[in-house]
């Protein structure tokens, strides 16, 4: 283990640069203490390890020093297969390029790993969109991404829900989710009301809803320290949180708690866990964390005959009313029974 650590710690500076103990340590997952010990062992074996005092100080590589070592584990080699999504390295212009360095990968590998490699390509196939949704097209991908990789200045025309608007963004980081592609991008202050003009911010925006992309020869400085894994998922958390503001009360028959997760993802299956004990016909109640008023309807609504909104009352009414008007309607009452001329 303490091998693989060392490793770890030389391709780590190899690859960042300068780091401190503390993010060695943290990356390593292991105590200060231990960074500096190996750090002693790495300089005994030879490599030139040098450390800088001060503020800006930490461990470095002597300039000009790479590893030569290229050696990779069986399961390794597999993993590396399978993190080639083929659907989104097409979408990126990418899918030939990740087709050669396969192959050149496999024909370098020992007979055993390539056949490992191999078979996990034959067993595993990782599919990025959700179920019932075709990708979307998103023509502008490959711009985006080229852009994204040279740190390049993009004018855009952007369809939002309001209407169109122009912007400049830098772009900072293109994420996959659920088979939907977002750009992660700063953005100055021009469009919506409200937004105070000149200001920066990081935004998300959706990448199919580009309609005009033009990659500028002007380049940006990227944010120093910016982790785009750490502004998505706390991104995701916010949307979610003022989405979700709403908590409603539900009753569920045994059948409903296993339609929940399903029709609720992440909140159904949270609302499940401070599920309350179970009646004698098995219905439980649950707290469920849910959007506006009007959407939560039409979500409850899915659940059918196998749930009962309890509170607020106000949401209880709406389903109430809504369930009605389906009565009515396909009682034969006609149109007018929903109020219509």
């Amino acid at each position: 283990m303490r091998a693989d650590r060392l490793l770890s710690l030389l391709l780590l500076l190899q690859n960042r640069g300068r780091m401190t103990a503390p993010e060695l340590a943290a990356e390593l997952e292991v105590s200060v203490r231990t960074v500096y010990r190996d750090v002693e062992a790495l300089g005994a074996a030879g490599v030139p390890v040098c450390a800088d005092r001060g503020p800006a100080g930490g461990y470095r590589l002597v300039d000009g020093y790479r590893t030569r070592l290229t050696g990779l584990t069986d399961t390794e080699a597999v993993s590396l297969f399978l993190a080639g999504v083929p659907g989104p390295a097409r979408d990126l212009g990418l899918g030939a390029v990740l087709s050669t360095a396969q192959r050149k990968l496999r024909a370098a590998l020992p007979a055993g790993s390539g056949e490992r490699a191999a078979r996990a390509q034959e067993r595993f196939h990782l599919d990025a969109p959700a179920w019932f949704r075709d990708a979307e097209p998103v023509p502008f991908l490959a711009a985006v991404a080229r852009a994204v990789w040279e740190e390049r200045v993009v004018r855009a025309r952007y369809r939002r829900w309001r209407g169109e608007v122009r912007r400049e963004l830098e772009p900072l980081g293109l994420v996959l989710k659920g088979g939907i592609w977002y750009l992660v991008a700063s953005a100055g202050g021009s469009g919506a009301a409200g937004e105070a003009a000149g200001a920066e911010t990081v935004r998300t925006y959706r990448v199919s809803r580009f309609v005009e992309v033009e990659v500028a020869d002007e380049g940006f400085e990227r944010p120093a320290g910016f982790d785009l894994a750490a502004y998505w998922t706390q991104s995701s958390r916010r949307l979610e949180a003022a989405l979700r503001g709403g908590t409603a009360r539900l009753r569920l028959s045994p059948r409903g708690r296993k339609l929940l997760p399903m029709q609720f993802g992440a909140a159904g299956a949270r609302a499940l866990e401070g599920a309350g004990p179970p009646d004698g016909e098995g219905w439980v109640e649950v707290e469920l964390a849910v959007e506006s008023q009007a959407v939560a309807v039409g979500d409850l609504l899915r659940l059918g005959t196998e749930a009962e909104v309890l509170g607020p009352e106000a949401l209880r009414r709406a389903v109430a009313e809504a369930v009605a008007v389906l009565a009515r309607r396909y009682a034969g009452e006609g149109p007018e029974a929903d109020g219509k001329p």
